[in-house]
């Protein structure tokens, strides 16, 4: 898979502007996946074999099953699907989320419920020169990780078997990369390729999730 978006700032949902009366799918790393829905369109109902864990970047939408309940997300809300029954997504305006497959289980946090909305970045608190870490999904495919910097505080180089994908929750940090510094913000992007040397420095108080895919 190629990595156009390693090595750089960027925002999913500004890369993934909707295209009228279109729906659009991209993997960004293995099992995730940025869809982006024009106005009045939407993802069908189906039923699938395992949980998938919907970001909302951009615009507002409808997670609906057949059995008629919904639950309607913001930017910067999210969900567990449920498995065995019809699940769809759907937007009056336009929406670009993130969906990340859980084809397995075990690892996940009970701190979780499907089918219920919340937001990543309230799921970890701030605390005065320390790193909050709470793993979300733990396996040996994939780490769903959520991570609360305090100002000044941060992670040193290293790197990681597997591609990694972050989401910027709240505040500002510095992402080194490849021996090169990008500034990140809440609402940002940034990819890690396999192996890819890295870094974190929160100048400031900053949250993140990171998805790290193992195999």
């Amino acid at each position: 898979m190629k990595n156009k978006y390693a090595g750089r700032t960027f925002s999913l949902a500004e890369e993934n502007a909707p295209v009228f009366g279109c729906t659009i799918s991209e993997e960004i790393v293995r099992d995730t996946f940025c869809f982006s829905l024009a106005p009045e369109t939407d993802i069908s109902a189906e039923i699938y074999p395992y949980h998938k864990f919907l970001i909302i970047g951009s615009g507002q939408a409808d997670v609906y099953s057949t059995d008629g309940k919904i639950a309607t997300l913001k930017a910067g809300q999210c969900i567990l699907t449920k498995t065995g029954i019809p699940v769809g997504v759907r937007t009056k305006d336009s929406t670009v989320y993130t969906e990340i497959i859980i084809r397995r289980n075990e690892g996940m946090n009970k701190a979780i419920t499907a089918g219920a909305v919340f937001k990543l970045a309230d799921l970890v608190p701030y605390q005065e020169n320390k790193i909050v870490n709470m793993d979300i999904i733990n396996n040996e495919k994939m780490k769903f990780v959520v991570m609360a910097f305090d100002e000044g505080t941060g992670l040193s180089e290293h790197a990681a078997p597997g591609e990694a994908l972050l989401f910027a929750l709240d505040g500002e940090a510095v992402i080194g990369y490849e021996g090169e510094a990008y500034p990140i913000k809440q609402g940002e992007n940034f990819q890690f390729a396999a192996n890819g040397r890295h870094w974190i420095k929160a100048d400031n108080k900053f949250k993140m999730a990171l998805l790290l895919t193992l195999e």
